[in-house]
């Protein structure tokens, strides 16, 4: 099916009554079964801007009091602030009161890491990195800068900060245990200078480098996005080009590649499991049979929603301890010690929709409009994910998320009339 075609979903949903699916909406069992994941960035803000679609959207999603009619999830590869800014701006954005309980960052699933919260962590990234790791469970947290004025003479690019003289040590810092990649920094030569320090001597960056270290220091990212739509008519850099950058400097020091202990964020099943557990919260408990991911980017939001709707459809089988095994694109695992009534994957099925105000371009072709094999196109992807044409073909293209309500609430309608 052609673009085009996809795209003719919002006529066909404009000509269902608005008022009249909203009314079946409502009178629907209390146990609802569908629920929502708004992408946030190109969906309903270019930058700080709100899209216009986004606010008429949002219209239609809530009742006379101004309760969602689904339960509602924001799934953000965000994480410069903590998820109460988020909850406050979306409210303020949309006129829609949101709780900080119902936006998901890329940073939001390490609450579930419990076995790293009490190692000593180095956070890269901007914005309150520390605060926000604290708020995450994690009780020993030391920030880029704080490593940097322990150790003055490691950053040394930008020859204005250099060090005059040599300052004496600061407190002593712990061994640093892990390392937790937030976001893109501001200063990505410090960041990748003392982050390669981290990693090349074991944790203690104040020693020679150690070529044969016996085991590389665990990394838990957040946001591979290498690009994201902000207010410039084309993609920014985004927190996977910073990612690239590392992983190409540790290969060539190194000669390895760096390894992720997790990948967390869209298109990471963690992510999904998590903001399912959030959904089935608003929803009392009850089960969902269908999600309806919305987003704009088709490496992130519509790769992990299909990977997510593939995993419901296996997960039965899968889930059977209670020390889940959370699979990440290329098959690759990360054991963590979760509680069972935690991570329940539940609904039946995920269902992507793609929007054209973001990252994607509606004048580019989609997988199944081209002719050659898809392992041909380039690949925006991290590098630990597998390049497959079902997981990156959206079930649905629309013009906006307007259209996308509109499609939501056409397809639930039709369930409930045949129920």
């Amino acid at each position: 099916m052609s673009s085009r075609q996809l795209v003719s979903d919002r006529q066909t949903g404009v000509m269902w009554c608005r008022g009249f699916l909203q009314q079946t909406v409502r009178s629907m069992s209390t146990s609802r079964q569908a629920g929502v994941l708004f992408d946030v960035d190109g969906v309903l803000l270019r930058g700080g801007s709100l899209i216009p679609a986004a606010r008429r959207a949002f219209r239609k999603l809530v009742d006379r009091n101004n309760n969602f009619l689904f339960p509602v999830i924001f799934v953000t590869n965000a994480g410069s602030c903590q998820r109460q800014h988020k909850a406050q701006q979306l409210s303020h954005l949309l006129e829609v009161q949101i709780a900080p309980e119902q936006v998901v960052l890329s940073h939001s699933p390490l609450r579930m890491l419990k076995s790293f919260h009490d190692k000593c962590v180095l956070v890269s990234g901007q914005g309150p990195v520390t605060d926000i790791a604290n708020t995450l469970g994690f009780q020993k947290v030391v920030s880029v800068e704080q490593l940097r004025e322990h150790f003055p003479l490691l950053d040394m690019v930008d020859h204005n900060r250099r060090p005059k003289l040599s300052s004496s040590l600061l407190k002593t810092l712990p061994k640093i245990e892990a390392i937790i990649l937030f976001g893109e920094p501001i200063r990505w030569e410090t960041n990748l200078q003392l982050l390669i320090d981290v990693l090349l001597t074991n944790g203690n960056p104040g020693g020679m480098y150690d070529p044969q270290v016996p085991a590389q220091l665990p990394v838990l990212a957040c946001n591979m996005d290498l690009m994201w739509m902000a207010e410039a008519p084309s993609p920014r850099f985004g927190h996977g080009m910073f990612m690239l950058c590392l992983e190409s400097v540790y290969r060539k020091l190194t000669g390895r590649e760096l390894q992720y202990q997790a990948l967390l964020g869209k298109p990471s099943l963690l992510t999904y499991q998590y903001a399912e557990h959030l959904l089935r919260l608003q929803n009392q408990d009850h089960k969902l049979t269908t999600i309806y991911a919305v987003g704009d980017n088709l490496m992130t939001d519509i790769y992990g929603a299909n990977l997510y709707n593939r995993y419901l459809g296996q997960q039965h089988a899968a889930m059977t301890t209670t020390s889940k095994l959370v699979a990440q694109g290329t098959g690759s695992t990360v054991t963590m010690a979760v509680p069972e009534e935690e991570l329940v994957s539940a609904a039946a099925q995920c269902r992507s929709i793609l929007v054209c105000t973001g990252v994607y371009n509606p004048g580019s072709p989609l997988p199944s409009d081209r002719s050659n094999a898809i392992t041909e196109t380039v690949f925006h992807g991290h590098r630990d994910l597998v390049l497959e044409p079902d997981l990156v073909e959206p079930n649905h293209v629309v013009e906006d998320v307007e259209a996308a309500v509109d499609l939501l609430l056409q397809q639930e309608t039709s369930v409930a009339s045949n129920t």
